[in-house]
């Protein structure tokens, strides 16, 4: 059975299955979203709300005694549905592995050293994933995808959007750089004839060589412009201090993937020697330097929430962690990740859960929101373009029957830039396949 919801001259129909079947919309169409409730982030909830779509952005939002439908607008009636902002993934692998366990199909890290800040996701981006409509069927429009955390300084980061070409699906390469120090980062191999290990195998290794790398940086820099202004045709570029530079001059966050309370003291004062402009990853086991954390003044992602606690924690230790950093005036981010291995981009579809769970151990719901939306945007650089149902913004936008943080509730439709975007994935495929 199918209902048919028609106004103006183009027609959206709602299949029994839950899938919205919209006629291919160009980003140079109109569309107007009628009726639903509108979580618009920035500005609290709209019943009975109009949103409209042109030209790949918002255009217009508002109740509907404030908006006016343009005559010969796509309209779809969302009256009982919830229309929000796409969600963002902080932390994924997209396009980086597909199957975990064939290593032929895994780009997620560069062995040959453990300082590879010349490492651009970039390049190894493969657009084509399956895993990308699956998490794209649940609300993600957004996401940033990191290197694995094995090493010290694993590359840079960037930011994509979930449907388009593979240009067209990264809205920014370099946005910012993976740092990771801990436990994960020591090695036990590589060994030289003699004996001698070629990489740190200790805490004090790694913080050290992390120094190191920015000294020789600052020394980089002046060797550089003293190299320009004795028009040295000579000197010799290295890509690796090149890319710490624009990190070292705090134009791009670095995101610093830390666990244990100590290894945070540790990598922050690292950072603040070297005015690092700085972006906390999952801070897992923290809970006795919260209140440290606060004091730092720096936005945190926090994930994966379902980590076990340590014997000494209490139960709801990683699960209340959110909570308890937004309550200390944390901005927060909550990712799919689940410790920056493979598997975090085969569960980006539980993004929505994630901030759920944090809602039912104490995060106030509009900040679990703003932690998988605006907050994330902010974080790098996109505050004013996605995040929210605001007029002029990108319209990466998800209507769904219900709640999204509540995993009873199915998405109906997600358009991103203002194209209603194919609700199909591989499961999708296998499930209609195999339910014959």
């Amino acid at each position: 059975m199918r209902k048919l919801l028609v106004y103006g001259t183009m027609a959206v129909t709602v299949a029994a299955a839950g899938t919205v079947l919209a006629a291919d919309t160009a980003s140079s169409g109109v569309t107007a979203i009628v009726g639903g409730k509108l979580l618009t982030v920035s500005h609290g909830t709209i019943e009975d709300g109009v949103l409209i779509m042109q030209d790949g952005r918002i255009s217009a939002v508002g109740t509907a005694a404030e908006v006016k439908v343009p005559k010969g607008a796509q309209v779809v009636d969302a009256k009982g549905m919830t229309v929000y902002p796409g969600l963002i993934d902080p932390e994924s692998n997209f396009g980086l592995t597909e199957i975990s366990a064939d290593s032929m199909t895994n780009d997620l890290v560069e062995r040959s050293d453990e300082i590879m800040p010349h490492m651009h996701v970039a390049d190894a981006f493969h657009s084509e994933t399956e895993l990308i409509p699956v998490a794209r069927l649940n609300g993600v429009t957004n996401a940033v995808v990191a290197p694995a955390s094995e090493d010290s300084i694993p590359g840079q980061d960037i930011f994509i959007q979930l449907y388009g070409s593979r240009a067209q699906m990264m809205l920014a390469t370099d946005v910012a750089l993976a740092m990771n120090y801990g436990a994960e980062q020591r090695r036990r191999g590589g060994r030289e004839g003699g004996g001698r290990a070629t990489y740190p195998s200790t805490r004090m290794g790694l913080i050290t060589e992390l120094r190191q790398a920015f000294l020789d940086t600052q020394d980089y820099i002046a060797k550089r412009d003293a190299a320009a202004k004795k028009d040295d045709k000579a000197f010799k570029r290295d890509l690796k201090f090149e890319a710490l530079i624009p990190y070292l001059k705090g134009e791009r966050p670095v995101v610093i993937g830390v666990y244990e309370s100590y290894d945070v003291e540790t990598i922050m004062k690292v950072a603040q020697e070297f005015h690092l402009k700085v972006i906390l990853n999952h801070v897992t086991h923290t809970q006795d330097v919260l209140n440290e954390i606060a004091a730092y003044k720096v936005p945190v992602i926090v994930g994966s929430i379902y980590d076990a606690p340590r014997a000494n924690e209490r139960y709801d230790a990683v699960y209340s962690l959110p909570a308890e950093l937004a309550k200390r005036g944390v901005k927060i981010a909550i990712s799919s990740a689940d410790g920056g291995g493979p598997v975090s981009s085969h569960s980006a579809r539980n993004l929505p859960y994630s901030a759920g769970f944090a809602v039912g151990y104490g995060l106030p719901y509009d900040e679990a929101l703003k932690a998988i939306t605006l907050n994330v945007a902010e974080m790098f650089g996109f505050g004013d373009k996605l995040g929210s149902l605001d007029t002029g913004k990108m319209a990466n936008v998800v209507i769904a029957n219900g709640d999204p943080l509540d995993v009873r509730t199915d998405v109906k439709q997600v358009y991103i830039q203002g194209v209603a975007v194919p609700m199909v994935s591989r499961q999708t495929q296998l499930r209609d396949e195999y339910s014959r």
